[in-house]
């Protein structure tokens, strides 16, 4: 029956079907009409773990083309396999040494953020008090000299305050760490005896402290102070709500003017505002031991070590438009992502220090 509509000839039909099936051939890969996924491989700090996973679901829902997978090794880690190219992004607290660019030549040290490190212990009775260390007290505790709470340096800082005369059990990482770098700056700056005997470094050889233990990332570190009564140990801010739920003390730890200070957005921006401004081109600086009457001695930024050559143009444009993200103040950089893992905004300035290197990428 025909109600007035024409009906297409089988020859005309027969070629819709096809135009159809070219077109459903496109949409599923067969063409370009949709865009190939660009997969990378992001690996380092555990510290910065926590803000790549809030920053990776969030930029899936902008660009969903790009797979970033993360991955908590440890800033050794990242900072060689950025530089073997296993890894597109190596996340580290520390930045290249001035050896390691000559070595690797075309490497980069983006700054992405601003962290900070505490200083933790396990006393009972005592993990609410926030126990005053002076970098020196602690540099001695950590070769071994300050061998009891109750030791004079302590109760010094602290009168008043009842200390047990238990023994202190160091704690210290035993992979490469950005976290190790900075502490050990910290004691390197501040106490001429730890920069001749030990130094500084993403590893170090920790000296022989009867007792003494070792643990993997920033969760390990958190795993072995919650389980070995009055032991000391560093660990990245953004674990701090891990030690405060373990009920671990938070020491407030000397600065470069005497001063004993906590971790806050005050303490950290007024060591980051000491130092900004002598941020080199290359971004590669120590943020640690910062002058300031209220400034916090251990401050730095989170690096992000990548090629200036990536594998192709797909993989740089990727790379390039991310980290721009990453960075914006409306976005990555934004206080929504800094306060949940207790990291601070970068400044104006930094962020285009690093859009400049980011233009490098290609």
């Amino acid at each position: 029956m025909n109600n007035g509509t024409r009906l297409p000839s089988r020859k005309a039909a027969k070629g819709s079907f096809v135009m159809a099936a070219m077109v459903a051939g496109a949409l599923l890969g067969g063409g370009t009409a949709v865009a190939a996924t660009t997969h990378m491989l992001e690996t380092g700090s555990s510290l910065l773990y926590p803000l790549f996973n809030l920053w990776v679901p969030a930029y899936a829902k902008v660009n969903p083309n790009l797979k970033i997978t993360t991955q908590s090794t440890g800033s050794g880690t990242g900072i060689s396999q950025a530089i073997s190219g296993i890894a597109q992004i190596g996340a580290s607290d520390a930045y290249l040494s001035n050896a390691q660019m000559m070595a690797h030549k075309g490497m980069l040290n983006i700054p992405l953020a601003i962290s900070s490190q505490m200083i933790n212990y396990n006393v009972p009775g005592l993990n609410g008090d926030h126990l005053k260390l002076s970098a020196n007290t602690i540099a001695d505790i950590y070769e071994g000299k300050v061998k009891y709470w109750d030791n004079a340096m302590i109760a010094k800082t602290n009168p008043g305050v009842k200390l047990p005369h238990k023994m202190i059990v160091p704690v210290h990482r035993t992979d490469g760490s950005g976290d190790t770098f900075i502490f050990s700056q910290y004691l390197s700056f501040s106490t001429p005896s730890w920069n001749k005997a030990v130094g500084y470094g993403t590893t170090v050889s920790w000296p022989a402290v009867p007792g003494s233990q070792g643990a993997v990332g920033n969760p390990g570190m958190v795993a072995t102070l919650k389980t070995t009564p009055y032991s000391i140990a560093y660990i990245g801010v953004s674990f701090r709500n891990a030690i405060k739920e373990a009920k671990m003390g938070e020491a407030r730890i000397g600065n470069r003017d005497g001063n004993y200070v906590l971790i806050s957005n005050k303490t950290v921006s007024d060591a980051v505002v000491a130092m900004a401004k002598k941020t080199p081109a290359d971004e590669r600086i120590s943020l640690i031991y910062a002058p300031g009457k209220s400034a916090y001695p251990i401050v730095n930024y989170e690096y992000a070590i990548v090629k200036e050559k990536q594998a192709s143009k797909e993989v740089a444009e990727h790379m390039r438009k991310f980290f721009t993200w990453a960075m914006s103040a409306e976005h990555g950089n934004s206080k929504h992502f800094m306060e949940q893992v207790g990291f601070v905004p970068l400044p104006a300035a930094i962020r285009e220090l690093s859009r400049k290197q980011i233009e490098k990428i290609h």
